[in-house]
């Protein structure tokens, strides 16, 4: 069974994230941000004005006291040891904002919105730098990691891109709904009825691989290699829309989270460390993987393994409810991922140590 952590909201969760002392935040419905330490308590809880929902909550890479959350088409950032007004405003975007990141070195945050747009801005300046642009709602920006210049988006145009932002227009751009679509693939005519809108990313910690979830289910890993990037692996992750991806640290092992209300764990090792560097020692040449195993009220049932070739999940949670964001953090020595939903509660659950 999953802890619950409650007491902290009113309205449905949308987003979390957590800082390098283990506290969380909390974004929710109506305003409602809650700070939250690592045994479940709500430690701090802000109302902001308008009522705006959190859409996203980004804990500064840098100083773990500095958070910098999106309400409306407003990004605030706050000081969490007094949590009270927001330390600076800043208005660049027109739209809802859906989705923000920080650089590493906290000179850079980017903005995705309902319009399309991605403001970036120049912290230090205090201006927007860049504005890039896809044709639908941007639902996901990511920055690299250890390239503090480059970053990945995704949106329901169903299109991938790379960009740096010594440039305006992207750098290499590929449709999901195409890529189908030149395979040939059975699915293909299902397309139609089932598009690969593009949800989430996450960006592994060597920076160059990277996953994408969509609303046809499926989950597409890519490989960065200069100023383009190629689809690495293709699985069927969820039986309805991927709403998160998540990689955790210093692994290639990746979490994913559905509108079907199932959060799995899968090892991509295999598949993407042939030609990548390893990004930490936990990921040297791997023995042959015991099957995969099922996690349902705190159970653990043996599931089939992989026979085919096809990519199966290392570990399945039932968590019952449609996912609105998961989080990977450590508490008491162990790894938990922590799951936002439509409720007003935090779902945490044990994971595998990689």
């Amino acid at each position: 069974m999953a802890v619950k952590w409650i007491g902290g909201h009113s309205s449905s969760i949308l987003c979390l994230d957590v800082n390098t002392e283990g506290l969380v935040a909390s974004g929710a419905e109506r305003g409602e941000l809650t700070l939250w330490d690592g045994g479940g308590t709500p430690t701090g809880q802000l109302q902001l004005p308008k009522a705006d929902d959190v859409t996203s909550v980004v804990f500064s890479p840098r100083c773990p006291a500095r958070l910098y959350i999106s309400h409306g088409e407003t990004i605030s950032l706050l000081d969490i040891r007094s949590l009270k007004e927001p330390i600076e405003r800043f208005h660049v975007n027109e739209e809802e904002i859906n989705c923000l990141s920080v650089n590493e070195t906290e000179n850079f945050l980017a903005a995705a919105d309902d319009s399309g747009a991605i403001k970036v801005m120049d912290l230090e300046n205090k201006k927007v730098s860049r504005s890039l642009r896809h044709s639908n709602i941007c639902s996901s920006v990511v920055f690299r990691p250890q390239r503090p210049q480059s970053l990945v988006s995704c949106g329901l145009d169903m299109q991938v891109m790379l960009w740096n932002l010594q440039k305006a227009r992207p750098l290499w751009t590929t449709n999901l709904q195409q890529c189908e679509t030149e395979e040939d693939s059975p699915q293909s005519a299902g397309q139609f009825f089932n598009p690969p809108l593009a949800h989430s990313l996450s960006v592994a910690s060597c920076g160059n691989i990277f996953g994408c979830g969509a609303q046809d289910g499926k989950v597409r890993i890519f490989r960065v290699t200069g100023a383009k990037f190629e689809r690495e692996l293709e699985f069927q992750g969820h039986s309805l829309g991927v709403s998160q991806v998540l990689f955790m640290p210093e692994a290639y092992w990746l979490l994913t989270g559905g509108n079907d209300g199932k959060v799995l764990l899968w090892d991509v090792s295999s598949s993407v460390g042939k030609q990548q560097k390893s990004p930490a020692k936990s990921l040297q040449r791997r023995k042959p993987q015991a099957p995969a195993s099922t996690r349902k009220d705190g159970k653990l049932n043996k599931v089939a393994s992989n026979e085919h070739g096809r990519v199966l999940p290392k570990l399945t949670i039932e968590h019952g409810e449609k996912v609105n964001w998961i989080l990977c953090t450590e508490i008491k020595g162990s790894r938990r991922v922590l799951v936002a939903d439509q409720s007003i509660s935090v779902s945490v659950y044990p994971l595998p140590e990689p």
